[in-house]
């Protein structure tokens, strides 16, 4: 028998990609029962509501048919990046080696060593980021949305075609990566998909959203003022419909996830959505538990001081 929890490919248990179920005969991953048995709809950007129908490509602002779904916590903005700032970016990351993460995926990971089962969180060998991708986080400062957000982690993550790469439904961990969710998008066009997720609290650590205060109302403005704790009783978690949410990630473009996208609902990448060679930068930040005032603070500010700091990748390598 096959022990699935070791793979060359750097699949375990039940995460698979192309190479791994041809070698071991494992069942393919398939996703027609999100089209044939459920609601699906596509969010557009322009107008921040959600229309029936499942093609990304197949919407064209103003023109929509169908009911259309309100749909708060996205936001897209188109060509956040230039060309050419891709291809520095993509010169800067495939000069360092990539690392085998699961589903056909490879990963260049910067940030603090979390156990998000433990709540156990070190420094680590993390000292900053790669320099060539400062300007990224420098942009970040000319969005309204992201105003004082501090990168805690960045990960460079790449989606092979050829290896059927996808990312499987999560909610990132809620304990110590914070609201605003940052991804942006490089080489090809791709498509986050959303299904409401109906699981106990205490996963992803769900529960510990109501120990800390938003960072955004719900129409993505920044909240200036001390509110209380977010109840996520307000998003209505256990009732969403069964529906499928098409979120588009245009080649060059930034999306931020946060409040109701990002508690409730979970996200993946699926496989048919990968045609050619994909890569992004995923970034997230603190929670309000790791800030100035925080409950840990101290080893908060620790991290951050680290995060501030930038390398050079080519000495590095030399």
């Amino acid at each position: 028998m096959v022990d699935r929890l070791i793979r060359d490919c750097g699949c375990k248990g039940v995460r698979t990609c192309l190479v791994c179920e041809k070698e071991y005969n494992l069942p393919k991953k398939e996703y027609t029962s999100l089209k044939e048995h459920k609601k699906t709809y596509v969010y557009c950007p322009s107008c921040n509501k959600a229309w029936p129908g499942w093609d990304v490509n197949a919407t064209n602002h103003p023109i929509h048919t169908g009911e259309p779904l309100d749909f708060q916590g996205i936001f897209i903005q188109e060509n956040f990046i230039t060309p050419a700032e891709e291809s520095l970016l993509i010169e800067g990351i495939d000069n360092i080696q990539w690392e085998k993460s699961q589903s056909g995926r490879r990963k260049q990971n910067y940030g603090p060593k979390c156990n998000f089962k433990k709540k156990n969180l070190k420094v680590g060998d993390f000292n900053g980021f790669p320099e060539f991708s400062k300007f990224v986080q420098d942009k970040f400062k000319n969005v309204d949305m992201l105003k004082n957000y501090q990168t805690i982690e960045q990960c460079s993550l790449e989606y092979d075609a050829d290896k059927g790469a996808s990312i499987d439904p999560h909610i990132d961990d809620c304990w110590v990566w914070g609201e605003r969710i940052v991804t942006v998008n490089l080489l090809e066009d791709s498509v986050l998909t959303l299904t409401p997720y109906h699981g106990e609290l205490s996963r992803y650590n769900l529960s510990d959203v109501e120990s800390y205060p938003p960072v955004l109302d719900r129409n993505g403005q920044v909240i200036e003022d001390e509110v209380e704790n977010c109840s996520l009783n307000m998003y209505n978690l256990q009732n969403q419909h069964d529906v499928v949410i098409r979120v588009p990630m245009p080649r060059y473009s930034l999306l931020v996830m946060f409040g109701f996208a990002r508690y409730v609902w979970e996200h993946c990448v699926l496989r048919e959505d990968i045609i050619k060679r994909r890569v992004c930068l995923a970034y997230r930040e603190f929670t309000p538990l790791y800030l100035k005032g925080g409950h840990y603070e101290k080893i908060g500010q620790e991290i951050i001081t680290k995060a501030q700091q930038f390398w050079n990748h080519k000495k590095k390598t030399s």
